[in-house]
């Protein structure tokens, strides 16, 4: 598990704001997590936390480039949406206000590995 922090901390000052996944949104990605840990389709995570952005990256082995990243940007909430799936090659696979039903095209991928 990764974990990354952009904290520009200027002495004596305040630390920046960041993006940040709540409890009940990492209750939900956790429990998909764990599913697809289970199918053996992913192996570990890490999450970055930004000033415009949170990340949660999922990975088949450690030392790879993420299979898929959840990011969280409220900038887009009233536009596109604050939740995206993005796949390794860049593609935006689903995105929208509802997370959970923005992990459903990763769901998706599960109920296929499993047949």
């Amino acid at each position: 598990m990764n974990i990354q922090h952009s904290n520009s901390n200027i002495p004596g000052g305040p630390p920046s704001e960041q993006v940040v996944f709540d409890r009940r949104e990492l209750g939900v990605i956790m429990g998909l997590y764990g599913r697809m840990v289970s199918a053996g389709d992913w192996r570990d995570y890490g999450m970055s936390f930004l000033k415009d952005l949170a990340v949660f990256s999922v990975f088949r082995r450690t030392a790879e480039h993420p299979l898929y990243r959840i990011e969280k940007r409220p900038r887009l909430r009233l536009r596109q949406g604050q939740y995206s799936v993005i796949a390794m090659d860049g593609r935006v696979l689903k995105r929208g206000d509802d997370l959970r039903n923005v992990l459903r095209v990763l769901e998706r991928k599960l109920i296929r590995s499993i047949d």
